[in-house]
């Protein structure tokens, strides 16, 4: 990281804000804490320099740094081993599994693909390590230019580190659209003022400078120091001082690589030669670029030009003093001078020690289709996924797609390649190889095969929308060539009819589930994607109590497997009992043991293989199992967790359990700027289940808060379309809200419907809901109602969900009010109260202090105490201290150190007025595997 050489008083004048930043992330990190900085500026802004400032700012500090190197294809966590080279040596006091996957990560070991999770956790562990005896500074520069995985890493890292002495500076391009950085502390170096300009220009020039031309310089520079730097050495001495330069209009970008260009084609020949080399090898391996050298037998001393001009330096590693230097050798030297310098590169690299890079150039130095090299890229695709490099495995496919000879060979390679990128995220380069493939020599089955490419394509950017005709079709096309991955496909377009919902453009759930029925019979044995799909299509078209067996055979089935940790083929058909069913098998069978288990243990297993796509809707799945069961503060932070996966990771956020915590918060504002805003987005994608449980949401917060009318309204409205995992929810809501507004005649059909699906299912919690609707509807009966509803409590007493447990005793204690049997139900009025009260539950709460009021007994409003103080992650790291977990076990299931953990316990007991772990279980509800929710006969 450097600039040319002048003055560093005068190279920063003009930036007194960007070095008090800079200034006070050194004194945070000196301080104990961690704190992060992106620089965001152009190129040559000065962004390098004031990274070189904070490196000679951080007196006392261990300072480690990284730049980003450009280059048509990345590496997977190049950068970060670099980064992380230094501190390698405390490798070995990591934790077994965190140290096995940075070990892969940075190909020091073989082993399976790394948990890019369990990478950023050893990534954290090993700075907060190298930071124990004093503090760590981090300097990345060119940050758009690292590798994803490496990036997406240190983005992790830089939102987890909290209490550890550590300084995390990124500088970036400002055009650069980066999802990983988004978020984070940043600050925009802009360009400096005209005096300042002036006096840098001044500095660089050493002729008379006319001040016509100075100050047309000072304005087409546009305050880019870099600019100010090198415009003028491009000019001739007659330029500078005659006032005859005209320069253009082209970007700043493009005239300092002009001016760059220029300095190149200035050195002797060798040296041209000797550098193209070093800007061809993105690593900077010196030795590796001397012996490259030596076999173009280009001497030693063609390096001293090149170091006098100021462009390069030749030390431990090859270092370009600006980026665009390298960029401009390279990128404007003839294609065949080029392929001449990664020909020497491939053959100078060690093909046992590292074989890829070896491909790489290799790749670069084709001039024409060569299956030799296309083989050998296609072997490294293999490893680079080996080592979780998605992206890297999906560039080296797309690149041995290129240069394969063969037509047919082609075309296999390029649908691989397209679904290396679907996997990817990358969804444009993936259109361009379907492409590719589509011109080719299609066979039947590889015509289908991208097809439903194509299809999944439209899948991932939409979860709705026209996903399910084109799955279907593929499907179709599948049948007689491939009946298994036919009916995988089937499974997809059961998944994306049922996210499409009300807002299907094609076939719905019925329509699909037909095409199941008429398609290719399950293997033998069946598989559990037959299993599912069968489950799923038996559902749809012979209704829920006929439906029901199968589906509760397939939700054994995925228990089952989860207990026994599937092999990796069914483990991905595991992984789809989430994907295709959103609020997945054991909401829509009301079996809350079995959702506990199976929301635990999905967790666990996608943390542990790294399942970056599934992981956030397994965090979701857990929050939304939490919210039901009455620990809203540990669904937010599991809510908060998926989100960060989820934006880290580009995709989609899962706004499903949101909706349902805001509703039940009973927050009116908030929850109905969430709900509209979610509204927005969802039917924008096609996704018609989420609008659904919108309008569930809606129900759940007006019924809250004691307006049946809008109650009613959202209720009917979610009960349009039987999505799934909600619908039962969602006729229970309306029974309610009809009742209570008053128009018990809209409940009587909705309470057949729901009781055909309780008694179908069977379970305590199932028949609990559907005893309590029945005792609002019998309400003019007494004996009846009474009965009903204790039979209800009694029932739901036995289950893990505390939110309907206190809602049936509400609805019990507002009938006892009204019946004028005031003592019984203070009683049940007082336990809903207390539940409400302390899980947090607003808007419930408030309507049991009225009716509590109207019986004649004094109620305060509820005020927000210590434990509400509590952030999402507090409460967690909490809860998990409550319940014997060391800081090491919370921190590798949060990803945070287990110094951050004890930061924030401090912090927790500061607030809840405690002193040690001890007290946590004296001072917070008791988990949920409390003796009361254990179901009994």
């Amino acid at each position: 990281m450097g600039m040319p050489a002048i003055d560093s008083h005068v190279a920063l004048r003009g930036r007194g804000r960007e070095l008090a930043a800079l200034e006070q992330v050194l004194a945070t990190a000196r301080s104990g804490s961690s704190a992060v900085l992106v620089l965001r500026g152009e190129a040559g802004i000065g962004k390098t320099a004031l990274l070189d400032y904070a490196a000679g700012r951080a007196v006392g500090f261990r300072t480690v740094g990284v730049a980003g190197i450009e280059s048509e294809m990345e590496l997977p966590f190049a950068g970060l081993h670099q980064l992380c080279s230094p501190m390698l040596g405390r490798l070995d006091r990591l934790p077994p599994p965190q140290r096995h996957a940075l070990s892969v990560a940075f190909g020091l070991r073989e082993g399976e693909a790394s948990n890019r999770f369990l990478v950023g956790l050893a990534v954290i562990d090993l700075l907060a390590g190298a930071a124990g005896d004093r503090p760590l500074a981090c300097l990345v520069d060119d940050a758009q230019w690292l590798d994803d995985g490496s990036l997406q890493v240190l983005a992790f890292a830089a939102r987890r580190l909290m209490a550890e002495p550590v300084a995390l500076i990124f500088a970036v391009r400002d055009s650069y659209d980066d999802r990983e950085l988004e978020g984070l502390p940043e600050l925009t170096v802009e360009g400096l003022g005209e005096h300042d300009a002036r006096a840098l220009l001044t500095s660089a020039v050493r002729v008379p400078l006319d001040p016509l031309v100075r100050d047309r310089i000072v304005a087409e520079a546009h305050g880019n120091p870099m600019a100010l730097l090198t415009l003028p050495r491009a000019l001739a001495p007659a330029d500078l001082a005659g006032g005859f330069w005209l320069p253009g209009t082209r970007p700043v970008e493009r005239c300092l690589e002009d001016a760059f260009h220029q300095q190149f084609r200035s050195l002797p020949h060798d040296s041209q030669r000797l550098l193209l080399s070093a800007a061809a090898e993105p690593t900077g391996d010196v030795e590796l670029l001397w012996r490259a050298a030596g076999l173009q037998r280009i001497p030693a001393d063609a390096a001293v030009p090149a170091e006098v001009a100021g462009l390069v330096d030749f030390g431990v590693g090859v270092r370009f003093h600006h980026p665009l230097v390298r960029s401009a050798i390279y990128q404007r030297t003839s294609a065949p001078e080029r392929r001449a310098a990664h020909h020497a590169l491939a053959e100078a690299t060690d093909p046992r020690v590292d074989p890829d890079r070896r491909a790489w150039h290799r790749a670069h130095a084709a001039s024409r289709p060569d299956e030799r090299v296309a083989a050998d890229l296609e072997r490294s695709a293999e490893r680079a996924q080996g080592r979780g490099g998605a992206a890297a495995a999906a560039s080296f496919l797309r690149r041995a797609t290129e240069l394969t000879p063969d037509p047919a060979r082609r075309v296999a390679r390029a649908l691989a390649a397209a679904q290396a990128h679907i996997d990817a995220g990358a969804a444009d380069q993936a259109d361009n190889l379907l492409a590719a493939a589509e011109a080719g020599p299609l066979d039947d089955l590889q015509q289908a095969r991208l097809e439903r490419l194509r299809a999944r394509l439209v899948f991932s950017r939409v979860r709705g929308g026209g996903a399910p005709r084109l799955l279907l079709d593929a499907a179709h096309r599948l049948a007689p060539l491939d009946a298994a991955l036919a009916r995988e496909t089937l499974l997809e377009a059961v998944g994306a009819a049922v996210f499409a919902g009300r807002l299907s453009k094609g076939p719905g759930q019925r329509e699909v589930a037909q095409a199941v029925r008429a398609g290719p019979p399950p293997s033998s044995p069946p598989r559990t994607v037959d299993i599912l799909l069968d489950a799923m299509t038996g559902l749809v078209i012979d209704g829920h109590a006929a439906g029901v067996d199968a589906l509760r055979r397939a939700l054994h089935t995925v228990r089952q497997e989860q207990r026994s940790g599937p092999a990796d083929a069914e483990r991905h058909w595991l992984w789809l009992a989430f994907r295709v069913t959103p609020e997945p098998l054991a909401p829509e069978l009301w079996d809350d043991e079995a959702w506990q288990e199976l929301a635990t243990g999905a967790v666990g297993i996608a943390r542990e293989a790294g399942a970056l796509a599934v992981l956030p809707m397994a965090l979701t799945y857990q929050a939304c199992f939490h919210a039901h069961a009455g620990d809203l503060d540990t669904s937010a932070a599991l809510i908060d967790e998926a989100t960060a996966i989820s934006e880290a990771t580009g995709g989609t956020p899962m706004m499903y359990t949101s909706l349902v915590l805001a509703a039940l918060r009973g927050r009116e504002s908030q929850a109905l700027d969430l709900i509209a805003s979610t509204v927005e987005e969802v039917v924008s994608r096609g996704e018609g289940r989420s609008l659904g449980l919108a309008e569930y949401a809606y129900a759940v917060l007006y019924n809250g808060l004691g307006r049946y009318e809008d109650a009613l309204s959202a209720a009917r409205r979610a009960c349009r379309h039987e999505d799934l995992g909600f619908y039962g929810w969602a006729l229970g809501e309306l029974i309610e809200a009809s009742v209570r507004s008053g128009h018990p005649g809209a409940a009587v059909p909705a309470l057949e419907q729901l009781a055909e699906r309780t008694r179908a299912s069977g379970t305590n919690w199932a028949l609990g809901a559907e005893a309590s609707s029945r005792a609002l509807l019998s309400e003019d009966r007494g004996d009846i109602a009474d009965a009903l509803y204790q039979e209800a409590i009694e029932r739901l007493e036995r289950c893990r969900v505390t939110v309907h447990l206190a809602r049936a005793r509400l609805l019990y204690g507002e009938w006892l009010r009204r019946r004028n049997r005031r003592q019984d139900s203070r009683a049940q009025l007082r336990s809903a109260h207390e539940t409400f009260s302390g899980i947090g539950a607003d808007g419930f709460a408030e309507r049991a202090r009225r009716e509590l009021m109207a019986t004649g007994e004094t109620v305060r409003k509820r005020t927000v105490g210590t434990g509400a103080e509590l952030t999402g992650q507090e409460a967690q790291i909490a809860r998990l201290a409550r319940d014997g977990h060391t800081n090491v076990e919370i921190g590798a299931q949060l990803f945070i150190s287990p110094r951050t953990v004890e930061w924030h316990l401090g912090n927790i007991f500061a607030k809840l007025g405690i002193r040690s772990r001890r007290q946590l279980r004296s001072v917070l509800s008791a988990p949920a595997q409390g003796p009361r929710w254990r179901n009994r006969p």
